[in-house]
């Protein structure tokens, strides 16, 4: 499946409503970012089953601040509408496939969104996540 772009409008319906989504934030003037770009490509025609988008961080200013993006290219992962990947940095093809086997062999049942009243208000980050 190929690469979806996406917009402050679509964000949130397009974490919630898939199993797994990866987001690449890049920006075209960002050279990591373009090295990054074909790697990225390439994962999403061998996982069809995942969602790749991508926010380009110079037409969606706002989503990227409130993503709290601050280096580019980052790379998240969202399970069962959860973050539970953040990394700055073009990653390897060897790495991405790690970062998609972790994710999808994740259990979710037991993290919760921050705020979440029903169960503490905590979230549990994967180990070496990057995630705070």
């Amino acid at each position: 499946m190929p690469t979806t772009d996406l917009e402050a409008a679509t964000f949130e319906q397009t974490v919630t409503e898939n199993e797994i989504v990866l987001i690449d934030f890049w920006a075209s003037w960002c050279g990591p970012c373009r090295q990054f770009a074909p790697v990225y490509e390439q994962a999403s025609q061998a996982h069809p089953e995942i969602v790749f988008g991508k926010v380009d961080t110079e037409a969606q200013r706002e989503l990227a601040a409130a993503a709290q993006i601050t280096s580019i290219p980052t790379l998240m992962a969202f399970k069962d509408g959860k973050l539970v990947f953040s990394q700055p940095g073009a990653l390897p093809a060897q790495a991405l496939q790690q970062v998609i086997d972790a994710v999808s062999g994740l259990d979710t049942s037991q993290l919760v969104r921050p705020g979440d009243e029903a169960s503490g208000g905590t979230e549990d980050p994967a180990p070496g996540s990057g995630t705070p």
